[in-house]
């Protein structure tokens, strides 16, 4: 009889695709047999990152499982939300939007869309909204963090375009980070940076108003008052100007406006003195600054989301570039103003129209552009204006004018400002559409049809990074249950709404079709072009290799951009934009005496919907936080790790109190990432001020006037559990965790705590209670395993650490050992490693401050002994500054 045959072994299949993070757009190698089990590293071919990937790519692997998945189309009910086909879904999707429209008209509609969607789902959405339906009321969450670059762009140079590569930041000998925390923001870039510096000098300087990461690690730190960024750059610009900073060859035959921009400057006392005391730094620290800008040829100035996120954001791209346009460092290699991208197609977005303000290919709503794009797509109609911008977008729900919204791969119940009113707006609104990857956000609970999208490593498509350079997401893995691609929902809704043009089979006839316009009637006036990668093979498609454009039809790939001088105007000159310093759009007042600028953390990505599936992600700063300055802590009565309450006139929040000097005196800072299913009253975007740029429509999430007062906590506690959707009872303030294993619940409150029996149940339960010290301690086990510990004590300092239970959870059975020291917390001999330092690798604060104490003297001495940093670097300021402040310690001993 012959036996059965061995079960063949998968097959290891090495696939090259991209990160979906930030804009820098690291290439991804990922190993995969196909049972969504892979294995991640950084693709060393890739232009972008070289092999390297930062904390949160490493961790990829850890999120391509199909936990919290949105498999099933769904529709709500009175009862709650029930599967549905396909066909019931995408039916009543374009009969509801079909009817909507033509009862109230195209612009009684909208979409918001995100950058986290490929160009080819941009690009097909853009076309149904604007040239079918016929309105422009789609716009993008990139419309937070890059809309002010892209304004700033269009005004100084005609059209959005990025003149800098990574080469030039390499090259550069004078880097100026502004608002832009790259140490923790682009970690892949920063290393890119550190790694040049040690080819050749290379001064790095930091304006921002916090002290942030990659502040510590500059060689100046500018710390300037919020909102007082255009002060600082046109006061560089006035001193250009005063001594002998001007490349007049450069602003003669490659400019316009100088002398418009030279009066409005002298409307205005320019002297160091009083630009420094404007801006609240040391006269000789300006000095320092403007000194460095006029004498080194090489400058790249990287702007970012501090820069952006203002009432004043274009103002302040456009006075960055003025000095950049002034000097003639631009176009040059080491050389160019930078605006770097917060989202991994943020770029792309905006080439095939993804902002309310613009048309596909970098085209605007001008009668030539519009009949253009019209006659290249054949449609039937096309937009005829701008459309509302984000915020303006969700004021038109709230009011009614917009009655159906359809958003796809975002979250803007937590990512919009003044959050809670964008409740109020979907909750009135008469038809919700999310299409999106999880199953449980904050902004998929409010859809009346939830569309189960395809996720990284299911995408085919391309996206462009900060540097324009176009690469492939490429599929890892077949989609799961019914999951599909976003640009083909949006194609199968467009035919079910009556609209020819949307016959795609694959993702690579979208980029055709998106190339091929790009390329349409451009005899050269429009920069962007990819008429080079038109008329592709699916084999191409397939294969294609990371690419910059401009790539024109028999050309090559461009490098960077105005090497020649000339710029996309119609004179092919730039623009010199005067723009005047303002003060905040909301100042301070008694009653709200602080700033609340809100921001990101190295760990997470938005609104923490993939990134919280990676434990190790988890943990370097696991809660919501207000950093405050010490004197401002001491004036409201705030204790460093106790819990204060933060008001502004939008909302309020719980969260941790950090009181540290990274802070201005008279600011606070909030992160930004926690959503109702983590840390339900730590919330950040509540609130958020929500005025706008009056050109950009960006929103001010950098200043929100606010005040703090203590809480007044009288116990804390923790619950370890294995259920991700725990109940607590009213006045518990609580927020989530997730471990390998389980699930860690930090609770607190005032008056009488709850009671355990609630928290873990009372069968079974073993307890160890501590009257005199008001410690209560329960633990739940079943069949030797596990399954559920609540502590509550009176001050969190009396709790013992959470790690060595939580890997608890994991065990299939509990030692003898263990079982006994479950109720004390922790197994006697057993240290606590401390505060998460190095995610990529495990690695707390004790263990590396061993390894310091026993002699590393560097980073690498560091990471040789403990492996900490040895990954993807964005633990490495940190461990600098322990070595620096152990130093301290011994030298203040000696």
């Amino acid at each position: 009889m012959a036996r059965d045959a061995a079960p063949a072994e998968a097959v290891t299949t090495t696939i090259r695709t991209t990160c979906p993070y930030c804009g820098v757009g690291c290439g991804v190698a990922a190993d995969t047999n196909g049972n969504r089990e892979l294995k991640v590293a950084g693709d060393p071919a890739h232009p972008a990152n070289g092999g390297r990937l930062c904390s949160k790519g490493t961790a990829l692997g850890a999120t391509f499982g199909l936990q919290g998945r949105l498999l099933h189309p769904r529709i709500r009910e009175a009862d709650g939300f029930r599967d549905a086909s396909w066909d019931e879904a995408l039916d009543a999707v374009a009969q509801k939007f079909r009817a909507i429209v033509d009862q109230h008209g195209p612009d009684s509609v909208a979409f918001y869309v995100s950058g986290q969607l490929l160009t080819e789902d941009y690009y097909a959405v853009n076309k149904l909204a604007k040239g079918y339906i016929g309105t422009a009321n789609i716009d993008t969450n990139s419309r937070l963090c890059m809309a002010s670059a892209v304004a700033a762009h269009k005004k100084a140079f005609g059209a959005d375009l990025v003149p800098g590569t990574y080469e030039d930041i390499e090259a550069a000998e004078l880097l100026v980070f502004s608002g832009h925390n790259a140490a923790w923001t682009h970690p892949v870039l920063f290393r890119r940076v550190e790694a040049a510096g040690d080819r050749h000098p290379q001064f790095r300087i930091c304006i921002d108003p916090r002290r942030t990461e990659t502040a510590k690690s500059c060689d100046l730190h500018l710390m300037i008052k919020p909102q007082s960024d255009v002060r600082l750059w046109n006061g560089l610009c006035a001193y250009l100007i005063t001594h002998g900073g001007v490349d007049r060859d450069f602003v003669r035959d490659h400019t316009e406006g100088y002398a418009e921009l030279k009066a409005t400057l002298e409307q205005q006392d320019q002297s160091p003195e009083a630009v420094a005391r404007d801006c609240g730094i040391a006269t000789g620290d300006l000095l320092a600054f403007y000194n460095r800008f006029l004498t080194t040829a090489r400058t790249v100035s990287l702007f970012s989301m501090g820069s952006n996120q203002s009432a004043q954001g274009v103002a302040k791209g456009l006075s960055l570039i003025n000095a950049h346009l002034l000097s003639g460092k631009i176009g040059k290699l080491g050389s160019a103003p930078f605006s770097i991208t917060g989202q991994p197609n943020a770029m792309g977005g905006r080439e095939v129209g993804g902002l309310a303000n613009m048309l596909a290919a970098h085209m605007d709503f001008d009668e030539v552009s519009k009949s253009c794009v019209k006659r290249f797509w054949n449609s039937p109609t096309i937009a005829p204006k701008a459309g509302l911008k984000a915020v303006d977008m969700f004021r038109a729900i709230h009011s009614g004018a917009i009655k159906a919204v359809w958003v796809m791969a975002t979250n803007p119940l937590v990512s919009l400002p003044d959050a809670d009113f964008v409740a109020q707006a979907l909750k009135r609104c008469e038809l919700v559409v999310v299409s999106d990857v999880i199953a449980r956000t904050d902004t998929m609970a409010m859809a009346h049809i939830q569309l189960p999208a395809a996720a990284w490593g299911e995408k085919d498509g391309t996206v462009t990074n900060s540097e324009r350079v176009i690469s492939r997401q490429r599929p890892l893995a077949p989609l799961p249950g019914q999951t599909k691609a976003d640009w083909r929902i949006v194609a199968e809704v467009a035919r079910r709404m009556g609209y020819a043009g949307f016959e795609w089979q694959h993702a690579g006839e979208v980029f055709d079709e998106y190339a091929r316009l790009t390329a349409f009637e451009n005899d050269g006036y429009r920069f962007l072009d990819l008429g080079g990668m038109a008329g592709m093979t699916k084999a191409e498609y397939d294969n294609l290799v990371p690419t910059r454009w401009p790539f024109r039809k028999g050309g090559k790939p461009a490098g960077r951009l105005f090497a020649d001088g000339g710029f996309n105007t119609p004179n092919g000159r730039a623009r010199l934009s005067p723009v005047l310093a303002q003060g905040p759009a909301s100042p301070t007042t008694d009653a709200f005496p602080l700033a609340l600028n809100s921001g990101r953390i190295r760990d997470q990505w938005h609104t923490m919907t993939r990134t919280a599936l990676a434990p190790e992600l988890n943990r370097h700063i696991p809660e919501p936080l207000v950093e405050i300055h010490p004197r401002d802590a001491e004036r409201c009565f705030i204790t460093d790790q106790r819990l204060a309450r933060v008001v502004t006139f939008y909302g309020d929040a719980v969260l941790r109190a950090k009181v540290t000097e990274d802070v201005r005196e008279g600011d606070i800072c909030v992160p930004m990432h926690w959503t109702k299913s983590f840390a339900p009253f730590g919330r950040a975007n509540p609130l958020i001020n929500p005025e706008v740029d009056p050109t950009s429509g960006q929103p001010e999430f950098k200043h929100t006037p606010a005040m703090v007062t203590p809480f007044g906590e009288t116990w804390h506690g923790f619950v370890i559990h294995g259920d991700d959707e725990l109940a607590f009872g009213p006045g518990v303030i609580w927020r989530r965790t997730p471990f390998a294993h389980c699930q860690v619940y930090e609770i607190a409150g005032r008056g009488q705590p709850p009671a355990l029996d609630t928290l873990v149940g009372a069968k079974g339960a073993i307890s160890l209670d501590d009257p005199a010290g008001g410690i209560r301690r329960r633990v739940l086990m079943e069949d030797g395993r596990l399954t559920a510990v609540a502590f509550i004590a009176p001050s969190a300092k009396r709790l013992p650490a959470r790690d060595w239970l939580a890997e608890r959870f994991g065990d299939e059975a509990l030692s003898p050992e263990d079982r006994a020291a479950v109720l004390i917390g922790r197994l006697p001999g057993v240290e606590d490693q401390g505060p998460l330092v190095c995610a990529c690798r495990g690695i707390g604060q004790r263990k590396i401050e061993a390894a310091i104490a026993a002699g590393c003297q560097s980073a690498d001495a560091v990471g040789d002994v403990t492996s900490a940093g040895t990954q993807c670097g964005s633990c490495r300021p940190e461990i600098v500054r322990m070595i620096v402040r152990h130093k301290a310690k011994e030298a203040a001993d000696a």
